[in-house]
């Protein structure tokens, strides 16, 4: 058991990078990904209910969903309406600001003060998908009514839109452990520095 526990300390270093891969390999996909238009009007909801967000549309909040488009599916004026919104060059900047924060924090296996930015832009980026869970309605299961109301509706029951979010909690702790191991690398280094000089 000791020579297990052992080796996991000592795999600490590999599995700190691993989860630098695994935000670098997250952020790029999904990041990547903003330039379609199906991803671009998945996140409307999110974007367009957050009071931090909203300003980047055109449209007010409740509009959006008279012209959702079904995922694997488009539809013209559904198009129109998210051209004239600015949902696709608001994706467009999105898409390339998370792929650049997930480089950063990649590159923090190299360069610690990169991956410092790295991380902690992870983490405010994570905090900032987190408020969509008191923003958005799409969070959680609505109530649709019908011959047996569900009684699972509403807060805490997670939607798959929540489901999604509440995820980002990982992400969140993760951006924080890189920019703290990168914190402490930046301070050995400047120790080791002042102990040559």
């Amino acid at each position: 058991m000791r020579v297990f526990l052992t080796t996991l300390v000592q795999g600490q270093k590999w599995g700190i990078n691993g989860l630098r891969i695994a935000i670098f390999l997250v952020m790029l996909w999904i990041g990547g990904l903003k330039v379609f238009h199906y991803e671009a009007d998945g996140i409307v909801p999110f974007v367009a209910n957050s009071p931090l967000m909203s300003f980047f549309y055109d449209k007010p909040a409740p509009e959006y969903q008279d012209y959702k488009n079904p995922e694997g599916k488009e539809v013209a004026k559904n198009i129109q309406w998210h051209q004239e919104n600015g949902t696709y060059p608001f994706s467009y900047g999105l898409g390339a600001v998370i792929v650049l924060i997930g480089t950063l924090t990649f590159l923090g296996i190299f360069l610690p003060k990169i991956g410092l930015l790295g991380g902690l832009l992870t983490f405010v980026m994570s905090l900032v998908t987190l408020s969509f869970l008191v923003t958005t309605p799409e969070v959680y299961v609505p109530n649709l009514g019908g011959d047996f109301p569900t009684i699972y509706s509403g807060f805490p029951y997670l939607s798959g839109a929540g489901r999604l979010v509440i995820k980002d909690v990982i992400m969140m702790m993760g951006g924080l452990i890189c920019a703290s191991d990168c914190a402490a690398r930046i301070l050995q280094q400047t120790k080791t520095g002042q102990q040559l000089a």
